[in-house]
């Protein structure tokens, strides 16, 4: 059994029911002063006692009345929406531990799933290897969603963005290769997924950059091959899967190689979007790809100019050991274009460049179609998870080509790596493909309401949204 399954919905304190439950009433800031005029003076001094003043974000208990004017309210809680899942994470962590339901009526502007899914975030956390104190549980009652498809879009969401986080957060001695092999494993049999997984000399046959990349770590490397689905159409996800990445004989520093236990937060996020994508029922042929490996140091360890093979019979000349994300990518994507799916997508915490470029909390976006990139920014907008389309830039193409004897994986050239990173893939995807590539950080340098420190699903809810778009309607 894996150390890091699914989160049940309670775990994640989202209830269905509302017995016993306090009342919160949810309020945008335009309906607050409106609201407050209503309430009885003792309230109206309660509540200037507490300096409250009716921020996006803020929660504000209410004295105990039998007045009608209050309707019974145990709390207010004021949102933007605009910002909902990030003001009712913040209100969630404000309340006090017990039950809560959404009083009604509601401003219908004010969209329930994206409360229910912030309350969910608000209540991760990853205690796995801490002798935790019981921490106090605030649970939100979905009852005031009576539409089962929107439930379980907040709880797919929820599902697979703690899935997610536990998998990146997990400590690389666990999350090696065989471990993402057995959340995988454990993924199939939650949804009645088929998996297949690839290893040894099959490995080394078929996808020879994986095998190249990982064979000098203890645990060998692996394709993990999930299908999902019988009608819709077909949506490959695929996520790069280095379980930790010293950066080969290219040795990186100790502070760059701290938090490289990330370095699967590509595996991780293309998981936790299956989970969503399966648990809300979308009508897809969904696919998900993961190359996963160390990239260790041993006398099996590539060399920086080595030439090694690819599954697309590419020939590829080593740049830089610790370039090897894009080496597995380069067979995974090979494959998934033998089927030439509707829509292929790949995730990685592919380069720092792209860091650089745009910090830590905005994913870069390349896409071979325009229309293809404005669906998933609009998606991502729509899901309060930005991301930010950098370009396919041709000229630089020029740069791959510049290797000694073949092919090379980074080019010679120290500028625009997140292109010449993505160019190099679309080597393996084509020109044609309805591919898109997002490079991530995957991991939260600090906390904030919904957003705890350590691994991040960065895209996800983004992704999600533009692949129901694309579902057959249900």
């Amino acid at each position: 059994m894996t150390r890091f399954p699914l989160r049940e919905p309670d775990e994640l304190g989202l209830v269905s029911d509302d017995d016993d439950a306090r009342r919160l009433r949810l309020l945008t800031p335009q309906d607050y002063d409106g609201w407050l005029n209503t309430v009885d003076a003792a309230s109206r001094d309660w509540i200037a006692a507490n300096g409250f003043v009716g921020k996006a974000g803020k929660a504000c208990l209410l004295p105990a009345t039998n007045s009608d004017a209050t309707r019974g309210d145990d709390a207010i809680g004021i949102v933007d929406p605009a910002n909902t899942i990030w003001h009712a994470a913040a209100i969630a962590a404000s309340l006090p531990a017990g039950r809560w339901s959404i009083a009604e009526p509601c401003d219908p502007a004010i969209d329930l799933g994206a409360v229910g899914l912030g309350w969910a975030l608000a209540q991760y956390s990853f205690t796995t290897y801490r002798d935790a104190p019981d921490r106090a549980v605030r649970e939100l009652s979905l009852a005031a969603m009576p539409n089962d498809p929107a439930r379980a879009r907040v709880l797919g969401l929820a599902s697979g963005t703690a899935f997610c986080r536990d998998l990146i957060n997990a400590p690389p001695n666990h999350m090696t290769p065989a471990g993402l092999e057995a959340a995988a494993q454990h993924l199939a049999d939650s949804f009645n997924a088929s998996i297949e997984v690839t290893e040894g000399e099959a490995l080394a046959t078929g996808y020879p950059a994986i095998d190249t990349v990982g064979r000098a770590a203890e645990t060998a490397p692996r394709l993990i091959d999930l299908r999902w689905g019988d009608s819709g159409p077909t949506v490959t996800l695929i996520g790069k899967g280095i379980t930790f990445d010293s950066g080969g004989l290219d040795l990186k520093p100790s502070k760059a190689m701290e938090l490289m236990k990330k370095d699967m937060g590509g595996a991780a996020t293309v998981l936790g979007l299956a989970t969503a994508v399966m648990m809300a029922g979308l009508s897809v042929r969904l696919r998900v790809l993961v190359p996963t490996a160390e990239n260790a140091v041993s006398s099996k360890s590539m060399r920086p100019l080595d030439v090694i093979d690819t599954r697309a019979g590419v020939p590829v000349e080593v740049g830089n050991t610790d370039a090897e994300g894009r080496l597995v990518l380069a067979d995974a994507i090979t494959l998934a274009c033998e089927e030439d799916p509707d829509f292929m997508i790949d995730f990685a915490t592919l380069t720092g460049a792209a860091r650089v470029a745009l910090g830590t909390e905005l994913p870069a976006l390349f896409c071979n179609r325009d229309d293809t990139a404005a669906g998933i920014l609009a998606a991502a907008t729509a899901a309060a998870d930005p991301l930010w389309r950098l370009p396919l830039f041709e000229p630089y193409e020029r740069h791959l080509d510049a290797g000694h004897v073949a092919l090379s994986s980074t080019g010679p050239s120290g500028y625009g790596g997140a292109i010449t990173a993505a160019l190099f893939l679309r080597r393996f995807a084509g020109k044609q493909t309805n591919w898109a590539h997002i490079d991530v950080m995957a991991w939260n340098l600090a906390s904030r309401p919904g957003r705890p420190r350590g691994g991040e699903a960065m895209g996800l809810r983004a992704l999600f949204t533009y692949i129901e778009s694309l579902a057959e309607p249900r």
